[in-house]
């Protein structure tokens, strides 16, 4: 570890720590290996996916404080792959290792009256939103808003879940008494006509450089991120918008790391921040092989305080979730001639598996990248397949 100027630098021998043992920590580990770098991740699970390619992993719960320390003591570096960490242990870490992302970010996007009112801070527009402390409240909200609407706990969602799509002013009831169990503020969102869904994931390292990737257009099945594909189908001054307003959102609010920022494009092409990720993200999982420098990489890069990699796109991509119910027909197919490289429709694809044991329906198991130089091919290619029928 040095110091200099612009704070410190983590050269490649050191160890970064993981909090969490998930895919994308298995995915971060691996392309920081690949600089040098030697990893010791914590979660709970028996052979976690970053356990499984990690220098060590600590098998404790989240909020197990001598484990915390522990972490500490052996990285020199510390990122998290999921916003929910416990707050103690995220003080612990602070206070007795090297954790460049802070808390004040986690603070902000683990709460989503925060996290929108620091996008507004920042000068970017989310759509129209009220706390609401009560069923009448809501009622108030709904008729101001209109339905369809949106409420959400303000914390602990992902997924889709924690939310209420509102219909009707009847569900009003129904639906604050529900979402209220959660013991979390309410917020309820005035539903966006969007045209399509975009996120942009940009880095920004301690010395103050930036860096967007380039937007990517995302589909959900079942509120579950089903396809990202890139260059997203959007005119190149929305491309060139998006990309600034991440941009922005990364200056302004001061990250360290990656942050991944959702956006709904409506079709008067006006755009709105939807939420905020931290973290490496699932819609970012096409810069693996279509990028000049994946977003794990550009992550380790931002932590350890090294000079960021090209966001250049190299080739257009589709990258398309495995489930849990999508690992069986994976199975019969991966194997055929053809499938790996469809010379027809000029596809190449890149399958990624996370290391899970258990295949459990709408689990994410793994993803596959789809290199072509026509996205239109990628999206053939999976309809072709006929894995997804399941979805």
């Amino acid at each position: 570890m040095t110091d200099t100027a612009g704070g410190k630098v983590i050269k490649p021998g050191g160890t970064i720590g993981v909090l969490g043992g998930g895919q994308l920590g298995r995915m971060l580990a691996l392309a920081g290996r690949n600089m040098g770098y030697r990893f010791v991740t914590l979660d709970p699970t028996e052979d976690a996916p970053c356990g499984q390619v990690a220098d060590e992993q600590i098998q404790a719960n989240f909020d197990d404080v001598e484990a915390a320390r522990k972490l500490a003591a052996l990285s020199d570096v510390i990122t998290y792959e999921f916003e929910n960490v416990d707050a103690h242990v995220t003080s612990i870490l602070m206070n007795e290792s090297y954790v460049p992302q802070g808390s004040e970010l986690l603070y902000t996007t683990q709460h989503r009256l925060r996290e929108k009112k620091a996008i507004e801070a920042a000068g970017v527009p989310v759509a129209p939103y009220a706390e609401v402390k009560s069923a009448a409240e809501l009622k108030e909200a709904v008729e101001k808003f209109g339905t369809p609407c949106v409420l959400k706990t303000a914390t602990g969602g992902y997924d889709g879940k924690g939310q209420w799509v509102i219909r009707s002013i009847d569900e009003v009831e129904e639906a604050y008494d529900t979402l209220s169990r959660a013991k979390t503020e309410l917020v309820l969102e005035q539903f966006i006509h969007f045209d399509k869904e975009l996120s942009v994931i940009a880095a920004r390292s301690p010395r103050g450089e930036v860096k967007a990737f380039p937007a990517a257009e995302n589909i959900h099945v079942h509120n579950i991120l089903h396809q990202s594909i890139v260059p997203a189908r959007i005119p190149s001054d929305v491309q060139q918008e998006a990309e600034k307003l991440a941009t922005r959102i990364a200056e302004g609010l001061g990250v360290i790391g990656l942050i991944a920022v959702e956006l709904f494009l409506t079709k008067d092409g006006q755009l709105y921040v939807n939420e905020l990720a931290p973290r490496p993200h699932n819609s970012g999982h096409y810069t693996m092989e279509a990028c000049r420098t994946s977003q794990f990489e550009q992550h380790v890069r931002a932590i350890c305080n090294l000079p960021l990699g090209s966001t250049e796109l190299l080739s257009p991509v589709v990258m398309v979730n495995l489930l849990g119910e999508h690992i069986e027909p994976l199975n019969g197919l991966i194997d055929q001639p053809g499938f790996l490289e469809d010379t027809n429709l000029g596809v190449s694809a890149k399958v990624h598996l996370y290391g899970k044991k258990e295949a459990k329906e709408k689990r994410k198991m793994g993803h596959i990248n789809l290199l072509t130089s026509d996205v239109q091919n990628a999206l053939t290619w999976i309809e072709r397949t006929r894995i997804w029928e399941s979805k």
